[in-house]
Parts: structure tokens; C-alpha cells; sequence
């Protein structure tokens, strides 16, 4: 197995160049399929691991059966739960240690996407527990990073350019949301809507890739059934559409409450130490459950009555408020899993709610579990401020495409509430904003994030010292015929063109002895500052390094061990700047 390892790494060296620019692409989508074969087995293992727990020791061993447990111990599993967790993060980091979706996106905008192995098994012990002991969180949100993690670590593994793992943390994250929910669609739409922000036609075939690979896993352990089975649903009369348009301003107002709510708990929390916030968050949740013991958990067997207007209107507003505090404190104090499946559930009970609310009204009505799966889309848009995905994601979980004609005004209604007349932006970002951080996209950083430096690297350089014979100088011209010259000098390496000394060299006289020195610091030219980039970066990075320093041109380097080095080539800004306009003209 080493040696055929070693074999696909010497191949890998080969088409380093290929890999760093736009040509490798074959070469991704092969390792896109890989990633999402693995990620799947990854996210299937995780969700195995916690329903094998839950049907051990919840009622009638079904998975979901929170409901049927005492007062107490709906009050008490959570707060131990939150109490484990909290030794948990403070034995293994002391509480600094991050993960979840907006790990995977801190690491995309400060790290290139370069995912560590041990926040990745903090996550997958983490999560697990957090969802067993009844938390109002979902299992998307460490499958996430668990996918994420493990098609990063394989791709720094292989040594690729940081351009390549960026793909790949892409392709994990497709291939967890398509193994998590047998969505390999919303799976492809989420990567690039919600956690890379952009789209790119290069991009989608290993993504897409890795989505089916994984989708593959989930259907043969899980079938091939959609997450929820409602009846066959359809709008039955049009003039429903302005109540859909209502309803999405409805939740539009709903999310940005949950998003407020989310933002001023985790800033709040962020002075708390963390045994104490991750109790704190498993007694809110214990407190929610004693009323609303649907909160617990993933809820989907209480959407799945929703969906087939099994409840009345009055307990799904009950239990939509007591979801909404739970999954806010839960999220906000840091309960290590997704939010996604609250955001589901949430707008399947508000839309349930105005469906049966209809119905009371008009029995001609359409059936109030389309509101709720409308409700669904909706909510998941308007936290997400990703429509898209989340209209897909609706298609896909219910199998039901009669519902996309009203879905996309009941998403597009709250996704512009949400933004535009409440402001708030993505939960995501918003929670990176909460703890300090921020993602930025621009076209620029991401024209320059699809390429490594390998990709616009000059090869043509020669080293000299500053001080040289003028018959050295004439020989490295002649036979080697570089582009640019390395000074190596003590206080740092220093560029200039080649072509500067060969006119130098023109105008000497003859009686200029062959032996004598040229001062290489001294003929007419312009001698660049340089700074050292790795062959993995991107052309971001690379363009950062030159704005952060007094550098003018970088070397790029590969470690060949501790102690040593290996230049592979010269990258100045006209090389960068070159690049991006190339790319914006194709």
C-alpha cells in the first residue's frame, strides 16, 4: 500500500504545475470521486455511531423517541450532555478549540482550507454526544467538517497546491450534506452557495463527483428514499400564492429574529468559560424540553407530522417557539453540531401553522403539509441566505417536485426579509463575525484562489553572489540564459532582470580583465526586494505576502527537509496581476 502511495505522489510531483493552474482538472475530478467515497463512509459511520446509541437507550429504541422520557430526564440529558461537552473542549483545548461549518470556513479564508486531523475528532466524539443527550441541534454541521477535514488532510497528504485542497475541502462538504441527507445536489449547491461562495465550471465536476460517490454510501446502507416521506402534495389554487408571499415574509421575520437571537448569545458567551456556557446551553435546552419535549434531538419524526397535518396550530407555534430558544442557546454557547436540520424543523411547524390556520378558513385549501415543506425551504434560506440550496435541498429531502413552483417564492419572499428589510446576513457569518472573524469573497480573491503560484512561476533564474568575475557573468548568460538573477546576500536575496547585466556587460571596454569583479550591486538596474512563498500557496496568498511585506517579487520554495529548502521559481506582482487579467478575460 506504501508503495503504490509513494508511486501516486511521484505522479502527483509530475503534474504539480498541472494541478496548481486550470489543467489538472481530470486529475481533481479522480480525487474528487476518492474524497467523496471516503467522506461518505466517514459520515455514515457518524450517523450509524448515533442512532446506535440512541436506540440503546431511548424508549421502543426508536432513534428519535425523546418524547416518551420522564420530565426529568428530559431536563436532566441535556445538561448532562452540555456538562460532558464542556470537559471535553477544556481537557482537550481549554475551550479555544473551534469546529462545525465555521471552522471549515475560517480555515478556507485564513488557511487555505488546510484542516487539522484533531478538531476533526474532537468534532465527530463531540457531535455524536451532543445530539444523543438530546441538544436542539442537527448532524449536518459536524458531518461538514468531519467531510471537510478528511478530503483536506488527503490532499496535504498528497502535497497538493492549496488551490486543489481548496477544491477538495469543496468536495467534502458536497459529499457530507449528499451522505447526511441523500441530497447529492443540495450537496453540490450548499459547497459552493454557502461555504466557498463562488461558482466555478472547473470546480463543479469534482464536486459534483464526490456528491454522487457519497450518495452512493448513504443509499446502500440507507435506501434510496427521500429523508421525508409526506403525501403527494400540490398547490391547489393560486390565489394561495399571495398567503406563500406572506408566509415568507413571516419567516423571513422569524429567521432574522433566530439569527439576532444566535449573534447576541455567542457574543455574550464568549466570556464565559466553557464548562460553564456548555452547561448553560444544555440546561436551556433542558428547560425547553420539559414543555416542548419535541425540541430535543433532530425532531425529524415530529416534521414528518407536521408534513401530514397531524398537529394542531396552536402546539406547532408552541413548539416552533420553544425550538427557536432551544437551538439559539444551543447554538450560541457552542454546542458542537449543525443547525440546518433546526432550521427545517422550525419553518415546518410556522408553516403548518399557516396551513392549518388556512384550512380553517377554506377546506378547498391546499393540505397544510405543503405550507409546512414550503416552510421548510423557506427558513433554511432565509438563515442560510442561500435560496438554491435551499430549494434544492427541499426537492430532494421530500422527492416532490410539484412543490419548486411555490417554493421559490416562499424561499425568495423570506430570503429578501430576511436581508433586505431586517438585515441580517448569513448565521454563518454572522457567528464569525460574533467570535472576531470574517470571510471575505470578492471576485478578486476568488480569481486568485483558484490558482497556485506554480502555475505563473518563472523558471528562468541563475544565482549569484554580488560580487562576480566578469567571465562567470558572461558563461551563466551564455549557458544558461536565465530571465532573472538571484543575489544571494547576507541581509537577504535580492532580483533583477538578467537582461541588465548583458547590456552592462556590452558597454565595458576590452581592456576590462575577464577576472576582475563585477558589483552586481552597483551596474544600472532595478533590484527587487524578494520574500519567500511556499509552492502550495495561491496567488492570494502570494499577493498577500507582497502587500504585508517590504518585498517586491517572491521565491517560491518546497522544504526538501528541516534544515533545508529548494527554490522552484520567481513570482513578481506583474505575474499575479497578468494571471487575474487573463482569467477575468476567459
Amino acid at each position: 500500500m506504501h508503495k503504490v502511495i509513494g508511486k501516486f505522489k511521484s505522479y502527483l510531483e509530475a503534474t504539480h504545475v498541472q494541478l496548481a493552474g486550470a489543467r489538472g482538472n481530470w486529475l481533481l475530478a479522480l480525487l474528487g470521486l476518492v474524497s467523496g467515497l471516503l467522506v461518505g463512509a466517514t459520515v455514515i459511520s457518524f450517523r450509524l455511531t448515533i442512532e446506535t446509541v440512541q436506540v440503546a437507550f431511548l424508549p421502543s429504541a426508536d432513534p428519535e423517541n425523546y418524547e416518551l422520557l420522564s420530565m426529568l430526564e428530559r431536563f436532566l440529558l441535556p445538561l448532562g450532555g452540555g456538562l460532558l461537552l464542556g470537559l471535553l473542549f477544556f481537557i482537550v483545548a481549554r475551550g479555544q478549540l473551534r469546529v462545525g461549518v465555521i471552522h471549515v470556513m475560517e480555515r478556507l479564508a485564513y488557511h487555505e482550507g488546510h484542516l487539522l486531523l484533531k478538531p476533526a475528532l474532537v468534532q465527530f466524539f463531540a457531535g455524536a454526544l451532543a445530539i444523543v443527550s438530546g441538544h436542539s441541534v442537527g448532524r449536518e454541521g459536524p458531518s461538514v467538517h468531519i467531510g471537510a477535514a478528511v478530503a483536506s488532510i488527503m490532499g496535504q497528504r498528497l502535497g497538493l497546491p492549496n488551490n486543489s485542497i481548496r477544491t477538495l475541502v469543496a468536495c467534502g462538504v458536497a459529499a457530507a450534506i449528499a451522505a447526511s441527507f441523500n441530497t447529492p445536489l443540495a450537496g453540490v449547491i450548499f459547497a459552493m452557495e454557502v461555504v466557498m461562495m463562488e461558482y466555478t465550471i472547473s470546480g463543479f465536476t469534482p464536486v459534483i463527483l464526490a456528491a454522487v460517490s457519497a450518495t452512493t454510501i448513504n443509499r446502500m446502507t440507507f435506501g434510496s428514499l427521500p429523508t421525508f416521506i409526506p403525501p403527494e402534495l400540490s398547490l391547489h389554487t393560486f390565489w394561495e400564492l399571495a398567503v406563500i408571499v406572506v408566509m415568507g415574509v413571516a419567516i423571513g421575520a422569524i429567521a432574522a429574529g433566530f439569527i439576532v437571537s444566535v449573534k447576541w448569545i455567542t457574543t455574550k458567551a464568549q466570556s464565559i468559560p466553557v464548562i460553564l456556557r456548555m452547561s448553560l446551553g444544555g440546561l436551556a435546552v433542558g428547560c425547553c424540553a420539559i414543555i416542548a419535549p419535541q425540541v430535543m434531538g433532530i425532531g425529524y419524526d415530529t416534521v414528518n407530522q407536521a408534513l401530514f397535518g397531524d398537529m394542531l396550530v396552536w402546539t406547532l407555534l408552541l413548539i416552533l417557539l420553544m425550538k427557536l430558544l432551544a437551538t439559539a442557546f444551543s447554538i450560541g454557547m457552542g454546542i458542537p453540531a449543525g443547525l440546518i436540520g433546526p432550521t427545517l424543523f422550525m419553518g415546518a411547524m410556522f408553516g403548518a401553522a399557516v396551513g392549518g390556520f388556512v384550512h380553517i378558513f377554506n377546506v378547498d385549501a391546499s393540505h397544510p403539509g405543503l405550507y409546512a415543506m414550503l416552510g421548510m425551504g423557506a427558513m433554511m434560506g432565509a438563515c442560510l441566505q442561500a435560496p438554491l440550496a435551499a430549494l434544492l435541498a427541499l426537492l430532494e429531502l421530500t422527492g416532490n417536485v410539484d412543490i419548486i413552483f411555490p417554493g421559490m417564492l416562499a424561499i425568495i419572499s423570506a430570503n429578501l426579509a430576511a436581508k433586505e428589510w431586517f438585515g441580517q446576513d448569513s448565521v454563518y457569518h454572522v457567528q464569525m463575525r460574533s467570535i472576531g472573524l470574517d470571510y471575505h469573497s470578492d471576485p478578486v480573491s476568488q480569481s486568485l484562489r483558484r490558482r497556485a503560484v506554480g502555475s505563473v512561476m518563472s523558471t528562468s533564474f541563475s544565482f549569484l553572489n554580488p560580487t562576480i568575475p566578469r567571465q562567470l557573468a558572461e558563461t551563466i548568460l551564455s549557458e544558461e540564459q536565465p530571465e532573472w538573477l538571484i543575489i544571494n546576500r547576507d541581509e537577504g536575496k535580492l532580483l533583477m532582470l538578467a537582461a541588465d547585466l548583458a547590456r552592462y556587460l556590452d558597454k565595458l571596454d576590452d581592456d576590462f580583465e575577464q577576472e576582475q569583479g563585477i558589483d552586481l550591486m552597483e551596474i544600472p538596474s532595478k533590484r527587487l526586494e524578494m520574500a519567500s512563498v511556499r509552492q502550495q500557496s495561491t496567488l492570494q496568498q502570494a499577493f498577500k505576502v507582497l502587500n504585508e511585506s517590504a518585498a517586491e517579487a517572491l521565491f517560491v520554495i518546497r522544504p526538501l527537509s528541516s534544515n533545508a529548502d529548494r527554490i522552484y521559481g520567481i513570482v513578481t506582482r506583474e505575474h499575479i496581476e497578468k494571471s487575474y487579467r487573463v482569467s477575468r478575460a476567459d
